[in-house]
């Protein structure tokens, strides 16, 4: 995907523990991708668990308790975290054999979690994009010192504005989040990616079992891009029934 001369894209996620393909294609699609670790962290989401195959089957990452409005970035691993861990991995279709050097970084990563959460996920977001050759900057939205006031959309552009942006990028579930009017606005082009249909739902299974080059071929190749205008936005609420955007 060839970007404008003229364009810093720049994407906003949670961490997630290896998750499916569609993610990585976000990496694939930024010049900046901002791990969003400044949030409360979701006890049912993604971020200390990754899917496998099969409904409803999950490897999760064993985390000290913590307050239930605690941020991601302040959440850590439990003191018996590689036991439990280990123990888990167990559940894997295939072994974690190390005959490639990301194979190698992904078994020692899983062999020692501690302290805290998120620099774990950096290192495992950072490994797989490495392998893959994605050439996106990842950083932390912690970084940024952003006001506890900001919430939602507003939040976002900031951080495209402090990372020097003019266009944001996201999953495609993300439509039903934003504005893109109010992305206009503040001089930034809101995009989507398409919906993500590759083999690839449960990364960290897949990791064994293909390739980096398949991998590749997986996420970088085939996406396409969706700009979210007015006028889309407009035809996208009339034809579900919805009020008309003005």
């Amino acid at each position: 995907m060839i970007k404008a001369r003229d364009t810093k894209t720049i994407a906003v996620m949670q961490p997630y523990f290896f998750p499916y393909g569609g993610y990585y294609r976000l990496m694939a699609a930024a010049d900046v991708f901002v791990i969003l670790d400044c949030v409360q962290f979701p006890r049912r989401g993604r971020v200390h668990r990754s899917a496998l195959p099969g409904f409803g089957r999950w490897i999760t990452l064993p985390l000290d308790p913590a307050p239930r409005d605690s941020c991601i970035n302040e959440m850590r691993f439990a003191a018996d975290a590689p036991e439990r861990l280990r123990l888990q991995l167990n559940k894997l279709p295939i072994s974690m054999r190390c005959d490639t050097i990301l194979r190698q970084q992904v078994v020692s990563l899983l062999n020692a979690p501690d302290g805290l959460l998120v620099p774990f996920l950096e290192r495992s977001l950072c490994m797989v994009a490495g392998a893959l050759g994605l050439a996106c900057q990842i950083v932390r939205s912690s970084d940024l010192s952003l006001p506890a006031s900001l919430g939602g959309q507003e939040r976002i552009i900031e951080i495209v504005r402090k990372h020097g942006g003019n266009r944001y990028i996201n999953a495609p579930g993300g439509r039903a989040l934003y504005d893109s009017s109010v992305f206009l606005r503040a001089g930034i082009d809101l995009d989507f990616l398409t919906d993500y249909r590759g083999a690839y739902s449960c990364l960290l299974s897949a990791l064994f079992e293909a390739d980096a080059a398949e991998l590749r071929k997986d996420i970088v190749a085939g996406y396409t891009i969706q700009q979210e205008t007015k006028e889309t936005l407009t035809n996208r609420r009339c034809s579900c029934g919805q009020q008309k955007y003005l």
